[in-house]
């Protein structure tokens, strides 16, 4: 992996301090945990955390704090899971979608057309399939904290509006890499593109991709709707974030430290969610007055596309059993 000077100096250091972070905490007068994102500043995701390191500060009389490197200063989604993996950061906010390899739960969050809303998104993260899912994290190395929900993902491109299936064939779409939108996107007659979020925006001027698709927030704040001004609701997936903590800086911690950070990343979710929920609409109303033009599309033949997605990765042992929890939720 190659990395630009600013990001080796950054790294550089964070490694000066990774003998010192490997003691407890206690052990020392301060220490400050490091959080990354590939959002910006003012991202909800990037808000949330900001309110963790002022209440942990808060409560800790100074002695824990956080420092955040947001828009991706610290590299790809990939390398910060592995990072915090291996204790070289503290604290990241990852796509639910750039986990299912490793940890296959977080698949049943990913999957097309199961989740129905954002309401109904939010009931099933706030319960027991929420619950499960953090857990799973603790046998590689990772703690969850919590988990974001980011809104419905739908697609947009640089040649026009999209109302069918059949309209995406031979269209080049830019996917995160993983292997659900993948496929996804290949059942729906697209041709995928997995690329890392920060490198969306010179693929669509430079014409390598025809489209992708992600949330709206998304889509506002990282200026793509400059060059794609077609927004078509396919509403295909509500894939939501998870705020990780690294194994080794959690259990570094003394154990009401623990209780505190874990206590504090449940609360930081309702923080999210009002600056989502308004920054959503913001974000709508931004799109619009700058002339993206925003359609309806066939939901019904985009759901028949996309299920054999869904009844493939449902049949995986870790998943089957949260998708019947999902699916009973819905109907309930």
């Amino acid at each position: 992996m190659r990395l630009d000077p600013t990001r080796r100096r950054l790294l550089a250091g964070l490694g000066c301090g990774l003998a010192s972070s490997a003691l407890p905490v206690h052990a020392a007068e301060a220490v400050t945990l490091t959080a990354t994102d590939v959002h910006p500043s003012d991202y909800p995701t990037v808000e949330a955390v900001r309110w963790i390191g002022a209440q942990l500060q808060q409560a800790t009389d100074g002695r824990l704090s956080i420092r955040q490197y947001h828009s991706g200063q610290l590299g790809r989604e990939s390398d910060q899971i592995n990072m915090a993996r291996f204790g070289a950061i503290d604290i990241t906010r990852v796509f639910s979608g750039a986990l299912n390899n490793a940890f296959p739960r977080t698949i049943a969050l990913c999957l097309p057309y199961l989740l129905r809303s954002k309401a109904h998104l939010r009931q099933v993260i706030d319960g027991a399939v929420g619950q499960r899912i953090l857990d799973g994290f603790a046998a590689r190395g990772l703690v969850g904290l919590a988990i974001y929900d980011a809104g419905a993902r739908s697609i947009y491109n640089t040649r026009g509006a999209l109302s069918h299936p059949t309209e995406l064939k031979g269209m080049k779409l830019r996917v995160p890499p993983s292997d659900i939108f993948l496929d996804l996107m290949r059942a729906l007659g697209a041709n995928p593109t997995p690329l890392p979020f920060g490198e969306v925006y010179s693929a669509l001027e430079t014409r390598l991709i025809d489209g992708a698709e992600n949330n709206l927030r998304s889509f506002h704040s990282s200026r793509q709707f400059e060059i794609a001004p077609y927004w078509s609701e396919s509403g295909h997936s509500f894939a939501p974030d998870v705020l990780l903590v690294s194994q080794q800086r959690f259990a570094s911690l003394r154990p009401n430290e623990q209780e505190l950070l874990r206590d504090l990343g449940r609360r930081s979710v309702a923080v999210m969610r009002e600056h989502w929920d308004a920054g959503e609409a913001r974000a709508r109303a931004a799109v619009e007055a700058a002339g993206v033009r925003i359609n309806a599309v066939d939901l019904d033949a985009f759901r028949q596309a996309a299920a054999p997605v869904l009844a493939r990765y449902r049949q995986h042992p870790e998943v089957a059993p949260l998708v019947d929890l999902i699916e009973a939720e819905a109907s309930a």
